[in-house]
């Protein structure tokens, strides 16, 4: 079911991860951006929109993660847009004439096993390398790029309405999940977009992070804040306190913490961490 978050904006969250789906309407018809995720989900998202009178013009994908690459029949055929990275690294993808059928393999042993529709995965046209908005008839979408999480990542600020869309950072349910594949120094473009998204922090008023609850105001420093204090942890190998992860992270997201372990063990095989990794707080 939609909800709307501030005028003209909207979100669909899917059962699946907390994923946020951002609808924002123009003068001609809706912008969607990363729907998801299950077929039924996504079928209930056009349904909403045809009872508000509203025809999807155009999608955006605000990075190359399987799950912001989803569409629906019913959504018609708009472009879909994502920035000249993200659209090279999903065009890499599908070179592979097996990728979705390893999508569907991933999926397998998950609560969605053949619930997600893939038959139109992935169909994301490039934006120039210079855009700085998303060309459609409607409140103007601001792009901001950059290199944390995933290749040819995008936040985008929906400017008059006040309203960040976060893509996979900010989250209150996930912790930040750096780019091990695509970047030499995943934690410095961490931080470096962290510091990018903290530049607009005074001018909205409302965020949405790819997963997790929507944030209103004040969130988005305070998710910021949350966010550098964990990967500076990470940096100096100190074991951060932070309610994403640990013994009391809410029920179905233990997981987190496999995430984290995760990403500590790959940056101690990189050398990229300076601690023991024995220290109880985060870093100040």
């Amino acid at each position: 079911m939609l909800r709307q978050i501030a005028e003209d904006v909207l979100v669909h969250q899917s059962g699946f991860l907390q994923s946020n789906g951002v609808v924002v309407n123009g003068r001609a018809g809706a912008l969607l951006i990363d729907p998801g995720v299950q077929d039924h989900e996504l079928a209930c998202l056009a349904n909403d929109l045809a009872d508000l009178g509203q025809l999807v013009v155009a999608g955006f994908s605000t990075h190359p993660d399987w799950d912001h690459l989803l569409w629906h029949e019913a959504f018609g055929d708009p472009s879909r847009y994502g920035t000249a990275r993200c659209a090279a690294a999903v065009q890499a993808e599908l070179t592979d004439p097996g990728a979705k059928a390893a999508i569907a393999e991933h999926l397998a042993e998950t609560e969605i096993a053949g619930k997600v529709p893939l038959d139109l995965y992935g169909l994301v046209t490039a934006l120039p390398a210079e855009a700085s908005e998303i060309p459609w008839d409607g409140p103007r979408v601001r792009i901001m790029e950059h290199r944390a999480h995933a290749p040819g990542h995008a936040a985008l600020v929906i400017e008059d309405r006040r309203v960040l869309v976060a893509g996979d950072m900010l989250s209150d349910v996930l912790v930040p999940m750096l780019d091990f594949d695509d970047t030499a120094d995943p934690i410095e473009d961490y931080l470096q977009a962290l510091r990018l998204l903290e530049s607009v922090a005074g001018d909205v008023d409302v965020v949405v992070p790819g997963h997790g609850s929507v944030g209103g105001p004040g969130e988005v420093q305070a998710r910021v804040e949350l966010d550098r204090a964990y990967v500076l942890a990470l940096r100096e190998g100190w074991h951060p306190v932070d309610p994403r992860i640990g013994s009391a992270v809410q029920p179905g997201w233990e997981w987190v913490s496999d995430v984290h372990d995760g990403q500590v063990q790959r940056l101690a095989a990189r050398g990229d961490g300076d601690g023991d990794g024995t220290a109880s707080s985060s870093v100040p």
